[in-house]
């Protein structure tokens, strides 16, 4: 399995876990789709980019950055905040589960933002998850 899809899988294998983001998104609404409009609220897996970690001659460490983009029809950002807050705290839970031939070497939530969408309706989140990656015999 590639390190990004790894990766996406243990993202979503955490927060379906976590009742304190399921209390918030039903499970189902937790995905990873390319179609608009998204439930409200749903958390949708989103974009990826994986960076070479270049400091060590076996490159076999990777820079993972994965957003999640956080969608819930509501006159305010509360919700999304709310959300985006369950979200880091499932992360910081404990390091993530990659699959036999991948370690977590480091994780963090590096930066989490809520916005307003121009449809006036809808509030979107964007959480941004960093993660150092080591490829490991298995």
């Amino acid at each position: 399995m590639s390190m990004d899809l790894a990766v996406q899988k243990a993202i979503r294998a955490r927060l379906v876990a976590a009742s304190a983001v399921t209390d918030l998104v039903p499970a189902g609404s937790i995905l990873d789709r390319n179609k608009a409009p998204a439930p409200s609220p749903s958390i949708i897996l989103g974009e990826v980019q994986v960076l070479d970690e270049g400091d060590n001659i076996g490159r076999t460490r990777s820079r993972v950055y994965h957003t999640i983009h956080v969608w819930k029809a509501e006159p305010s950002r509360e919700g999304v905040k709310r959300i985006n807050a369950a979200i880091k705290a499932a992360i910081r839970a404990g390091r993530l589960d990659l699959g036999p031939g991948l370690h977590c070497a480091d994780w963090r939530v590096s930066s989490m933002r809520a916005l307003s969408d121009p449809d006036g309706e809808t509030s979107h989140g964007i959480v941004t998850v960093n993660l150092l990656v080591q490829e490991v015999p298995s």
